[in-house]
């Protein structure tokens, strides 16, 4: 009788487990937030910002720290979040925007070993925008002017947005950009427009430090933004069109919507794969409302951390539609990229 009965308890065990409501699993619970920056970047400084401010909005007052996991730019970080670490939701994962698309970029790279469009993805806290920044001393104006003369961009690799975004823009708009490599950074790369080493420069994201940087130029009516790099407008120039408005065709619209998903992503946050629905989907909910709370808008204010929110629904959807796109247009896009 006694071994029935024990049996039976140890039976219940993880029905009683599965019963627990969300907010009773997370209470007084210790959470742990795992970037894949080093301290002090970016990526970092977003991390921190939402773990001060997302405990408020999950039920049971949770505490939250973040833990640094850099390496391979992001993919060590992203393997352990997929392999390793709890599923159970206790465990938030800070990933780079481009994370998400070097499986479907590089197929055959061995040491990618998770499925993006696994992760349960909630949401992102900026979604990247890229300028391009032209001297008007080249004269060149609109997509007319950059089909009829070539310009220089500066940029710091063949693998950089930079040049990317330039040979992407070549061979679907008749655009000459030539990009002149092997600056050793963003800052660098600007300062060669500012030094006239180059007629301008392709972003792939536009950070505070980015804009502060060419502002007095642009007032000083030395360089003008005359392209986007987006899904959409960025709200200080709402004349100045996107790549998506100005491709000449349907195809070449689908590779520039491509390109741009990792942009969307900006500064991601995610999920282990098979997090309880019910707690993904309060983690969800607690994302989305932190998002909007007063103090953490004043404090990303005080850090000049843009906040320009992306759900954890359409990132998903995004991933989606990228991995199951028609394989020739697969295949363009990875020989463009590559």
């Amino acid at each position: 009788m006694k071994r029935f009965i024990l049996s039976a308890l140890l039976c219940a065990l993880p029905f009683a487990a599965q019963a627990q409501s969300a907010a009773e699993f997370f209470k007084n619970r210790k959470m742990t937030l795992i970037t894949s920056a080093s301290p002090g970047g970016g990526y970092d400084q977003y991390a921190r910002l939402l773990a001060r401010h997302l405990p408020k909005y999950i039920p049971g007052s949770p505490t939250m720290i973040v833990q640094n996991m850099p390496g391979a730019e992001g993919i060590k970080a992203a393997n352990y979040l997929y392999a390793s670490a709890p599923r159970d939701g206790s465990v938030i994962g800070g990933l780079q925007r481009n994370t998400g698309l070097v499986k479907f970029y590089y197929p055959d790279n061995a040491g990618v070993q998770f499925d993006a469009r696994k992760f349960i993805w909630l949401g992102s806290t900026q979604q990247e925008i890229g300028f391009f920044l032209l001297r008007n001393a080249t004269g060149v104006k609109g997509l007319e002017g950059l089909r009829e003369k070539e310009v220089t961009i500066s940029s710091t690799a063949r693998t950089s947005p930079s040049s990317i975004y330039g040979r992407i823009l070549n061979e679907l708009a008749g655009t000459k950009i030539r990009a002149i490599e092997g600056y050793e950074g963003s800052q660098a790369a600007l300062m060669a427009v500012e030094r006239g080493e180059v007629d301008g420069h392709i972003s792939g994201g536009t950070s505070a430090a980015f804009r502060a940087r060419y502002r007095p130029w642009e007032k000083a009516g030395e360089v003008s933004v005359v392209m986007q790099l987006g899904m959409e407008r960025d709200k200080e120039y709402p004349d100045v069109p996107t790549a998506l408005e100005i491709a000449p065709n349907p195809t070449a619209r689908s590779i520039l919507e491509i390109a741009f998903v990792e942009q969307v992503m900006g500064r991601p946050f995610v999920l282990p794969p098979d997090v309880p629905k019910d707690r993904a989907d309060l983690l969800r909910h607690a994302f989305d409302e932190a998002m909007k709370d007063p103090a953490l808008l004043e404090d990303a204010a005080r850090m000049s951390a843009e906040i320009d929110p992306v759900s954890g629904a359409r990132i998903n959807e995004l991933l989606d539609k990228v991995y199951t796109a028609p394989a020739d247009l697969t295949q363009r896009v990875r020989d463009l990229v590559q």
